[in-house]
């Protein structure tokens, strides 16, 4: 893919911030919402963006058959570390979007905290889903969220740290630019970590997503195959969209 692959990285200080930021544990609502909705699925559910594992491991625990992929091996490692030390099993292994595998062995495929906006092109959003189609077996689902198009005139610069062992984390965010037409961001992200004072390790990287309107996505699904889509606001299940709405989890069935 030639849109994220030189962004969106997750290198090994991303990958330990990302971490401490959103510990397996934390939800915002999601890992509940994708119980519930997967608690009926028989086969296998992939993750094709597991990261650490923050959504994958409770859905194990659930009883769910998870396989997990990620373009960063730092995020692949922290997500085996906390299988292991859970006594879970999950097959993971290193994948992007566009390399899942087709042939229908999916009963479901999930893609939580927005990630499909890592694809900012949208003609390979199309490629992307329609390999998804392609990969769920009779009956699957297509489980993802989608960020309201607020976060295009969300520009504020951020600061934010951790306490990690002896260590002090920080991430530092600033907007560098912000397409309306495209409807993409792109900001800037400055990791660092801080040992007794001192500036020990420093990681930039660029972050860029591409936000949808919800009705452009829901004729985007039914072109690639998916004539049924319900739709989840804010991680209610069944709770209808408003102009307040953050965030969307489209629930996509094929027949």
């Amino acid at each position: 893919m030639t849109d994220a692959s030189l962004v969106n990285q997750y290198r090994s200080l991303a990958a330990r911030v990302y971490a401490a930021d959103k510990p397996i544990g934390r939800s915002f609502g999601d890992v509940e919402l994708y119980t519930e909705l997967l608690r009926d699925v028989a086969g296998p559910v992939l993750e094709p963006a597991a990261g650490n594992g923050r959504v994958l491991v409770p859905l194990l625990e659930a009883g769910i058959e998870m396989v997990g992929t990620d373009p960063s091996r730092d995020m692949l490692d922290r997500c085996r570390a906390e299988c292991a030390a859970r006594g879970l099993s999950a097959n993971l292994e290193l994948g992007r979007f566009d390399t899942v595998d087709p042939g229908g062995q999916y009963a479901a495929i999930i893609v939580p905290a927005g990630s499909i906006q890592l694809v900012l092109d949208p003609a390979e959003t199309r490629e992307v889903l329609s390999g998804f189609r392609a990969a769920l077996g009779p009956g699957g689902r297509l489980i993802f969220d989608l960020d309201s198009l607020h976060a295009l005139a969300e520009t504020e610069p951020g600061a934010r740290s951790w306490h990690d062992g002896d260590d002090l984390l920080t991430l530092t965010t600033i907007t560098e630019s912000v397409n309306v037409t495209a409807q993409t961001t792109l900001s800037q992200l400055r990791y660092e970590r801080w040992v007794d004072g001192g500036l020990a390790e420093t990681e930039l990287e660029q972050f860029a997503l591409r936000l949808w309107g919800l009705n452009e996505m829901l004729l985007l699904l039914e072109a690639v195959g998916f004539p049924e889509v319900r739709v989840h606001a804010d991680y209610a299940r069944g709770t209808a969209p408003s102009d307040a709405t953050r965030v969307v989890t489209l629930e996509a069935a094929i027949s």
